[in-house]
């Protein structure tokens, strides 16, 4: 019986960490949205939050952290989930289900940081700076999934292919609120699937 209990415990932890996440990111996005993303403070995104600073840096190390691109969508997960494959078909496979995993809420929320991250000079360094390990944890999955060793130039062809494909469409998707983002990302990444023919 205390055992079962502990467990429920555990997952209203868990659920209980998740909407704090979720308050300190939704405030965050409103601040950002209403004076600006310099003039945001983490005090003031925490008092809005209803959290301690202290409590704010649990969750996020920095503020640029709250505008993290490597978190939308969860692609490494999907990733995982994914089946062999050519690493076009299996990367765009997991751009489809990261998509598919989140609310319209979510995907509104992630579309909010992409416009942040295009716009503010200081968050497009911070995430240059951080995407060398995402795109090799990324390769390193491809790479398994195509049945290739980590280091083989056409893995690194084809995951920088796509993520540029990605970002292509991503900077137009910051700029028009009305597009179908995952809509566009898996056309073009089908396109790039059938070999950028005109």
């Amino acid at each position: 019986m205390r055992y079962i209990r502990r467990m429920g415990d555990g997952g209203l932890r868990e659920r209980k960490k998740a909407r704090t996440r979720e308050a300190i990111l939704r405030e965050a996005f409103r601040l950002f949205r209403e004076r600006g993303y310099h003039a945001t403070t983490v005090e003031q995104i925490a008092e809005a939050a209803e959290i301690s600073p202290a409590t704010f840096f649990r969750y996020f190390p920095t503020k640029e952290h709250l505008v993290a691109l490597d978190r939308f969508p969860p692609l490494v997960e999907a990733l995982a989930a994914q089946p062999p494959g050519a690493p076009v078909a299996v990367l765009r496979g997991a751009f489809r289900a990261a998509f598919a995993a989140l609310s319209a809420e979510e995907v509104a929320a992630g579309r909010a940081r992409e416009v942040f991250a295009a716009t503010v000079p200081e968050l497009l360094v911070a995430n240059l700076r951080r995407s060398p390990g995402l795109i090799r944890e990324v390769a390193g999955i491809v790479a398994d999934r195509a049945g290739c060793p980590p280091d083989d130039p056409r893995i690194r062809n084809a995951v920088g292919a796509v993520f540029g494909v990605v970002a292509m469409v991503w900077l137009r998707w910051a700029q028009d609120p009305g597009m179908d983002g995952p809509a566009e990302i898996d056309r073009a990444l089908a396109h790039l699937e059938s070999g950028l023919g005109l």
